[in-house]
């Protein structure tokens, strides 16, 4: 698997959450970039104070899935905000999910089941993004789920971008489904962002970062937030 969907929400924490799910954001951007993996930027919500509540992208390059495929999960980071005046170390998280892109053959979506909505894309891009509803919203009604685009220059590149979001989600469901209950399995994934369910905590007064599942710690946090992503992976595969 070569193209994956790379979705990253703000969890508990306020406008610190948003900025640390921006410090993941550029993480993975960055070591993709060095991996020489496309990263194409799907859709945003920026935070108040910067980093962003929403980031989803998609990745495309040989082994990234190998090389993301254990990030679905709840991320902790521990630190003192900017925004703290007394000192204080708070503790925010982010949601990661890792989704593969599948084909449309792999995925039957009835169209019938979608609700399409379009808007104006906003923000950057030039006055062809304000002017033309290019931006894509797509509710898939007998999940619930709801995918949207808006960083693709048309309308129909919006929409095959949002579908194959889609698709990669409700493909996710079907192979939840035959592990047992969907709602446990996409809890155990990516969790109910409580600060209290996590998968790996990034500790700043520490300088140090420990996955919970493999029992690994990595130092040098900030440096590994730069994107230097294999310092994790490495000891991941070691501990396999």
């Amino acid at each position: 698997m070569n193209k994956i969907i790379l979705e990253i929400r703000a969890g508990a924490g306020g406008d610190e959450a948003a900025i640390f799910a921006g410090d993941l954001a550029r993480m993975y951007q960055r070591y993709s970039a060095n991996q020489g993996w496309k990263v194409s930027v799907m859709d945003t919500s920026a935070g108040t104070l910067g980093g962003f509540k929403t980031f989803i992208c998609r990745i495309e390059g040989e082994g990234c899935y190998d090389a993301f495929k254990y990030e679905s999960g709840v991320h902790r980071v521990q630190r003192v905000p900017e925004t703290e005046k007394a000192g204080r170390v708070h503790t925010s998280t982010a949601t990661v999910a890792i989704l593969p892109v599948v084909e449309p053959k792999e995925v039957n979506v009835n169209p019938g089941d979608l609700e399409v909505t379009f808007s104006r894309a906003g923000g950057p891009g030039g006055q062809n993004v304000n002017k033309v509803e290019s931006a894509v919203r797509i509710l898939h009604k007998p999940t619930g789920i709801v995918v949207s685009c808006r960083e693709e220059r048309t309308q129909h590149a919006n929409r095959e971008r949002a579908m194959e979001v889609l698709r990669a989600k409700l493909y996710e469901m079907q192979r939840m489904k035959e592990f047992g209950d969907t709602d446990a399995a996409r809890r155990e994934q990516v969790g109910t962002a409580d600060r209290s369910e996590k998968i790996r905590t990034y500790n700043f007064p520490d300088d140090r970062i420990t996955d919970h599942r493999f029992g690994i710690k990595v130092h040098n946090v900030e440096t590994v937030l730069d994107g230097d992503f294999g310092a994790i992976l490495k000891k991941i595969r070691k501990s396999q």
